[in-house]
């Protein structure tokens, strides 16, 4: 039986030899991540339910990205009480503030989350790991039944294949590629369903994609509502051995399939309030901004700092704006002091805030004023997402 992707990594997290589209499931995961705000609201809820300990603790995560600086008491609270979580439900893998990062990239880091991998985690933008051919599904407010339990129903995806060809013209990336995709399929442009489909990606462009733009692909997709974004495997060590069998066969059911050319593609820019509110990066040319933010799951890689750093290199900001670097990773933001990239940002006037969301997670540690404008490479734009509405 023939198969996609998400199908054969779906089949193998129920011990199946194959699922197909519609059908209804419960997967075991190999790993289940939860990031440090929702921590004691789970164990809340489970001890009101008479719930001592958790399923399958050696194989879960919990991770302080979001609020690594504690601004607030009850922030301080929060972080004092997740740490004794961890004890109580002897978690196998906690990693506190200054131990990891970003939750979204530092498992794939740190070899924890690998291709081939079915895994749950709380926030939606877990699909990154599809950048190196993880399926990581999203529970939400529903991860306390993966704890109690140690699996969450879900019903098999349809698949739509975005086949990428040609070459991104210089100063493009796949940013601006995720968010023309994003406004061409939410408006109907493109002519097919996305809502809840995965998105798998394939096509000669996608085997020069370096896993940072990968990252950055599937991370501007989420916030449209699809539920997972692949692409062929990719290993991050010598033990994987071979990946092939995860492939999509090659009459594979897709429900459609598209081909996408890279090179008419320009700059975007996401107007406030939605990612897919995407335009030409000259539609908002002239526009003042008070604060800029290089950072988040989406953009935190080492490669983007790189690439920022390059351009910035040798000038100053402007007077009246605000610029702050967040890296995604402990070892990232070690490798960029390590290169000088840090002094390159430093010498500009940006500041530095620790590895995790950083002011993406409502404005944490760098929020923007009533009226204020940021660009940014925030995982999305909705009101209040930094701070004020």
């Amino acid at each position: 039986m023939p198969m996609t992707m998400a199908e054969k990594l779906l089949a193998k997290a129920v011990g199946r030899p194959s699922v197909k589209s519609g059908e209804v499931i419960a997967p075991n995961p190999e790993l289940v991540i939860l990031h440090d705000g929702y921590v004691e609201t789970s164990y809340k809820h489970l001890s009101q339910l008479g719930y001592r300990r958790i399923t399958n603790p050696e194989r879960v995560m919990i991770i302080t990205d979001h609020n690594v600086i504690n601004t607030s008491p009850r922030a301080i609270e929060q972080s004092r009480a997740n740490r004794k979580i961890a004890a109580e439900w002897k978690v196998g893998h906690f990693f506190d503030v200054g131990r990891g990062g970003h939750g979204h990239i530092y498992p794939m880091e740190a070899g924890m989350v690998r291709p081939g991998m079915f895994l749950i985690a709380y926030d939606m933008h877990c699909t990154n790991f599809g950048a190196i051919g993880a399926f990581a599904m999203r529970a939400g407010p529903d991860v306390p039944v993966v704890l109690a339990t140690g699996t969450l129903w879900t019903m098999v995806p349809n698949t739509l294949r975005i086949d990428l060809v040609g070459e991104f013209k210089p100063g493009v990336y796949a940013r601006d590629l995720g968010f023309k995709l994003s406004s061409d399929l939410t408006s109907a442009r493109l002519g097919v369903e996305y809502d809840d489909r995965v998105v798998e990606f394939g096509g000669e462009a996608v085997d020069k994609m370096s896993l940072s733009e990968r990252v950055a692909l599937c991370n501007t997709l989420t916030e449209i509502g699809v539920n997972n974004i692949l692409f062929p495997p990719i290993s991050l060590t010598d033990s994987e051995g071979d990946l092939t069998w995860q492939l999509s066969d090659a009459d594979a059911p897709f429900e459609n399939r598209l081909t996408i050319g890279l090179g008419e593609l320009g700059p975007q820019v996401a107007l406030p309030g939605a990612p897919d509110r995407a335009v030409d990066v000259g539609a908002a040319a002239g526009r003042t901004i008070d604060q800029a933010y290089i950072g988040a799951c989406g953009s935190a890689m080492y490669d983007d700092f790189e690439r920022a750093a390059r351009i910035i290199r040798g000038k100053k900001i402007a007077p009246n704006v605000r610029f702050f670097v967040v890296p995604g990773t402990i070892a990232i933001a070690q490798r960029m002091m390590e290169a000088g990239l840090s002094k390159d940002f430093m010498d500009a006037g940006a500041i530095f805030l620790p590895a995790g969301c950083g002011p993406c997670a409502g404005g944490v540690g760098a929020p923007l004023g009533p009226g204020e404008v940021s660009i940014s490479t925030a995982a999305t734009n909705g009101p209040g997402r930094m701070g004020a509405r």
